[in-house]
């Protein structure tokens, strides 16, 4: 089975519009993964005279093609590789295989004043990207934390058109600036990754938006607790911004594991953090868990996650000793089962994206992992089948996701 990278001459963007599935219910239904296959771009591919990598978000959309085709955004903050970019291209696969990817076009994003931001220093940390329901693009930056106020950029999210023109920046809540790195505020590197668009659900009203925004941090802001270590969990903020006003509208505590296994081998480095969100629903999303240890290297886990019946957090200073509901999850797939079964080499994976449904009707998942732009890692595309099955016997209990304030 042919694997392989086509690199096509850059093509104009033309009216892509946002296709956000509908799946069954989770509490209704049961939702199963089925392993298709992977395609990997080797760390040193160039595309127009830059080195393709750090894939850190992808979202797909419809464009008439047989696979349709996806926005990808890159990590490179800028200092790097080159301008902080984000590129479109396409993943060719079907229910018995993966066989390519193809390159498409390589966009910088561009600043307030139309400017691309400076390929020679470190203005923003790229990780989230989203397609709006107007064919506009949100995108997340974790920032750059530095001790000097006048080099130190804050985290955001904002809307840019597909050629990368500013549109707009949202209200995120202040506990998420930089502060001191150190008694309040977001750590360093540990801010917002995960980006989903929800779409109108059952508790949408009148002159609300027609979907929301989800963000969340990577792991614990300082105010909150300790990071997540071997010995105990954190907690992170999942929350809801509306894109009518742009302000925050809700919020919700997700609570990580501990990191699953210990470092063996040096530097003894190991970390685990919330790095993707994708939304089933305004209350449920796929979650995806992200560990890491020197030696054992990447735990992933994907886990389907709820808001409902969550307490909403949006007004708390600090989840420490603070009483609230957090998010109910349960876990859909240990990527460790893959390497078992498959022999699949697990990498830093950051983004999820809806695909393209096979013949036979069923939706795909896409899972793409950050290369790092290092030679031992790879950017790795894995693809699913996802099958969901209707659950026997009357749903659980139901709660309002927004309680009103």
């Amino acid at each position: 089975m042919a694997r392989y990278i086509q690199v096509a001459a850059p093509l104009l963007a033309a009216s892509l519009l946002a296709s956000t599935p509908t799946l069954a219910d989770s509490q209704s239904a049961d939702i199963h993964l089925r392993y298709i296959g992977q395609h990997v771009i080797p760390t040193g591919t160039l595309f127009d005279g830059i080195e393709f990598g750090g894939i850190s978000g992808i979202d797909r959309v419809e464009d008439g093609s047989r696979y349709g085709s996806y926005y990808a955004i890159s990590d490179d903050r800028g200092g790097e590789r080159g301008t902080p970019r984000f590129y479109q291209l396409s993943l060719e696969y079907d229910g018995n295989g993966f066989y390519g990817a193809t390159l498409y076009r390589q966009v910088f994003m561009k600043r307030p004043d139309g400017t691309p931001f400076p390929a020679d220093a470190r203005t923003v940390d790229p990780e989230g990207i989203r397609v709006a329901p107007n064919g506009n693009l949100y995108w997340s930056s974790e920032g750059n934390w530095n001790a000097d106020p006048a080099l130190r950029h804050q985290p955001f999210i904002r809307e840019m058109r597909p050629d990368g023109r500013f549109v707009r920046e949202f209200r995120t809540p202040a506990m998420f600036d930089y502060v001191d790195n150190a008694t309040w505020g977001a750590r360093s590197n540990k801010v917002f990754e995960a980006l989903a668009v929800a779409p109108r659900g059952p508790f949408w009203r009148p002159g609300h938006a027609s979907h929301l925004l989800f963000t969340a941090n990577e792991d614990a802001l300082i105010q909150d607790g300790e990071l997540t270590s071997l010995e105990a969990g954190s907690r992170v903020r999942v929350t809801a911004l509306d894109p009518l006003t742009a302000d925050a509208r809700a919020q919700y505590a997700y609570e990580l594991p501990p990191i699953p296994k210990a470092p063996t081998e040096a530097p003894g480095f190991m970390d685990n953090g919330l790095p993707e969100l994708l939304a089933l629903s305004d209350r449920e999303f796929i979650a995806l868990e992200r560990g890491f240890a020197s030696g054992p290297g990447n735990t992933l886990r994907l886990a389907l996650a709820s808001t409902e019946c969550a307490t909403d957090v949006l007004r708390l200073p600090s989840l420490v000793d603070a009483r609230y509901v957090p998010m109910r999850k349960r876990y859909l797939l240990d990527f460790d089962e893959l390497k078992a079964q498959y022999g699949l080499t697990l990498d830093n994976a950051e983004g999820l994206s809806w695909g393209h449904r096979l013949a036979n009707g069923n939706r795909t998942l896409i899972v793409v992992a950050d290369n790092n732009f290092s030679t031992a890692q790879a950017t790795q595309f894995i693809a699913f089948e996802v099958i969901a099955t209707p659950r026997q016997g009357k749903p659980g209990r139901r709660c309002r996701p927004y309680p009103e304030r």
